[in-house]
């Protein structure tokens, strides 16, 4: 299975590229606010996705679908989850970028969710239902590029910052400051899942 592809774009269309990896076109699906961050790039620059890969009875074709983050291709998991939302129409429905989405589940903002294509307002209730409550990681995924991975710190927020800065793409000051801040307010947090909910909180109301 394919689960990362880095290459050279050679054409792309309004919903989709063809990425050449060792002298291979693949195809890919891409969410359009992935397409359209892609506009101003060069097409014989280097491209990296991680990869969700679609096949099944009904679709023996196989699908590649891209994302620029593994916590994007993460959300997409949890998104395809909601009932009547397949892996095809999930990635035409995110046309705004994961930490909107993510935010306006975790909000209950039924008229952000509708703003999806494809997305009315009994989806919009249905996605709130299955995911409010699990989101936080994903809205706290930077707006700007990823940075490097960072090394370790002791004990369980070890995975936190490094999910911050590696996944989620926040500077390494900036994912410590709101891990400390996290932690001075909440004490007894004792799991990455607690401390993850609670930087979120930190950030939603500075």
């Amino acid at each position: 299975m394919i689960a990362y592809l880095e290459g050279t774009i050679i054409s792309r269309d309004e919903d989709r590229i063809v990425l050449l990896v060792n002298h291979v076109g693949y195809e890919i699906l891409l969410p359009a606010h992935i397409m359209e961050g892609l506009k101003d790039s060069p097409l014989d620059g280097i491209h990296a996705f991680h990869i969700y890969y679609h096949q099944t009875e009904r679709q023996p074709k196989p699908v590649l679908i891209g994302f620029n983050l593994e916590a994007e291709k993460e959300f997409f998991q949890s998104f395809i989850t909601v009932e009547a939302i397949g892996p095809l129409k999930a990635v035409k429905a995110m046309t705004l970028p994961v930490r909107d989405i993510a935010r306006a589940i975790e909000n209950k903002d039924v008229g952000v969710l509708q703003k999806l294509s494809g997305i009315g307002n009994r989806t919009a209730q249905k996605i709130i239902a299955t995911l409010e409550g699990k989101m936080g990681k994903f809205a706290l995924i930077h707006p700007g590029e990823r940075q490097k991975e960072q090394g370790p710190v002791p004990d369980f927020t070890e995975m936190v910052l490094t999910v911050l800065t590696n996944q989620l793409g926040y500077k390494p000051a900036d994912a410590r400051r709101m891990v400390t801040e996290a932690m001075e307010r909440n004490p007894d947090i004792a799991t990455p899942e607690e401390l993850f909910d609670e930087v979120y909180r930190g950030e939603k109301n500075p």
